[in-house]
């Protein structure tokens, strides 16, 4: 950013600011011109970002003081003594403050100090209260979630790791947004070669913008930006955000954006959810195996079943009834592809639908749509069912990033089984499990601990540990303390 030092004039200080803020062309610019102390003073603010009664009561003991109280030094005393507020600062450089400015703190100008720049942050933002994120609830546990503002955020982080080495790095991306981003790690557990790298990459990203928050950073840190599988973990609850601090990850948290970034995060970290902790070890092994064995009957139960119906040969006696008994009007790759589209279809529509009309949305799904394609036949019941399975399998996938990668999968296992059949199957698993394999995550194997494998690693993937056996943190993250 170009720097503007200050001028050594009072009058072109404040002309030089009024200008670069449109000062009089948007309303919510506000410039107060006030005399106190026998001293022209200017305050700039933005409407709404304010706290009016701090600046109330910082007007108030201004308008007490009299000259001689402000010298022989007018700076140190007014930030001393004279302006009795915690959050205060200051700027040389013009253009500096007026970035700060639009971000939410007020600047005050003072004739007869035209080397800096008083910063008061008395600011507040429009937020909603902190609740419960609706794609990570559980039965019992916190029912507070992060918000779209970043100092809310941090706090919420800090009431859960009251560790001394907890490190909150501030940063701007953005040349026009100037988008606030906290790095928050522990500094004596995580990887600091991790913390630097990832710093550097976040220094890099020249964009203009931020309107998208952390899905436009995540785009810009992940470097293969046509593959559907996320090697960012995003949460909501500040419960999820600390367990990963403990263990070594490092956090993103980006103004206006209630979803906190972890890094790194593996395919498993995907498959993870709060509810399996808030349980007994042994129901929340069993909640991680039904949701393992879900959200890969999402991938292969389509494939599959289209694979023994074209070929039942593939199949032992007793498995003979797979496969459709009436084949409808159209062909069964044909049927599900429509299917699937359809699926896609109605949870667009249910997003951009009103809760009022979400019921009435449901029956014409369910009535209008399936039952009457299935009496005309159009789908089999089969299709329906295999189909229904699927999108249970999907809805069950903890990570909507990773279930949105997983329908594509899906897709893409049902076109090369129907060109090919059982080499056109067995050849896209595995292309697929190559794919992953060729994934990182941060200068870490994405499938890692499975590929490379690491017994001890992969047991604690495969089962739900109970918390007094996890003695060690995950040795991908190269924390500086391993033991927990």
């Amino acid at each position: 950013m170009e720097k503007q030092p200050m001028f050594n004039n009072y009058d072109e200080n404040v002309q030089y600011m009024k200008d670069r803020l449109g000062v009089g062309k948007s309303f919510d610019v506000i410039q107060l011109d006030l005399e106190y102390a026998g001293r022209r003073m200017a305050l700039f603010m933005i409407d709404g970002f304010v706290k009016d009664e701090i600046l109330h009561y910082l007007m108030k003991l201004l308008s007490e003081l009299e000259p001689e109280q402000l010298e022989p030094n007018p700076f140190e005393k007014l930030l001393r003594t004279h302006l009795p507020y915690v959050e205060l600062d200051h700027k040389t450089d013009l253009n500096e403050a007026t970035d700060w400015v639009l971000a939410g703190p007020t600047a005050l100008l003072v004739e007869g100090i035209d080397d800096k720049i008083i910063m008061i942050d008395a600011r507040t933002y429009p937020v909603r209260g902190p609740q419960e994120p609706d794609i990570e609830k559980v039965v019992r546990g916190s029912r507070d979630g992060y918000v779209e503002t970043i100092v809310f955020n941090t706090a919420l982080t800090r009431r859960r790791v009251r560790d001394r080495s907890l490190r909150m790095e501030y940063l701007q991306i953005g040349r026009r947004s100037k988008t606030d981003v906290c790095i928050c790690y522990l500094e004596d557990v995580a990887d600091l070669d991790k913390v630097k790298h990832l710093k550097e990459t976040l220094q890099l990203i020249d964009t203009d913008a931020l309107p998208m928050a952390e899905k436009t950073v995540e785009e810009f840190l992940s470097g293969q930006h046509w593959s559907p599988y996320p090697t960012i973990r995003y949460t909501e609850r500040p419960d999820t955000a600390a367990a990963h601090i403990y263990e070594g990850h490092i956090l993103l948290m980006i103004d206006g954006s209630p979803s906190v970034m972890i890094t790194p995060a593996t395919f498993w970290h995907h498959l993870q959810h709060a509810e399996e902790y808030r349980q007994k070890p042994s129901v929340g092994a069993y909640l991680r195996f039904v949701r393992f064995f879900a959200v890969f009957a999402s991938i292969f139960v389509l494939p599959l079943y289209y694979l023994f119906s074209i070929d039942s040969s593939l199949l032992p006696e007793q498995l003979k009834y797979i496969g459709p008994t009436e084949l409808g009007v159209l062909p069964l790759i044909v049927q599900f592809l429509i299917a699937e589209i359809g699926i896609d279809t109605l949870r667009m529509a249910a997003i951009h639908t009103p809760s009022a009309l979400a019921t009435a949305l449901g029956l014409v799904a369910a009535i209008l749509i399936g039952q009457v394609a299935i009496e005309v036949g159009l789908f089999s019941n089969e299709v329906v069912l295999y189909l229904a399975a699927a999108v249970i399998g999907t809805y069950c996938t903890p990570s909507y990033e990773l279930s949105l990668a997983n329908r594509l999968t899906r897709l893409g296992l049902l076109i090369v089984t129907a060109l090919f059949e059982v080499k056109g199957f067995v050849i896209g698993t595995t292309i697929w499990i190559l794919y992953l394999t060729s994934l990182n995550t941060f200068k870490t194997a994405y499938l890692w601990p499975f590929l490379p494998f690491s017994y001890r690693a992969f047991r604690d993937v495969i089962l739900r540990s109970p918390m007094p056996l996890k003695n060690r943190r995950p040795a991908f993250l190269h924390p500086q303390d391993p033991d927990r």
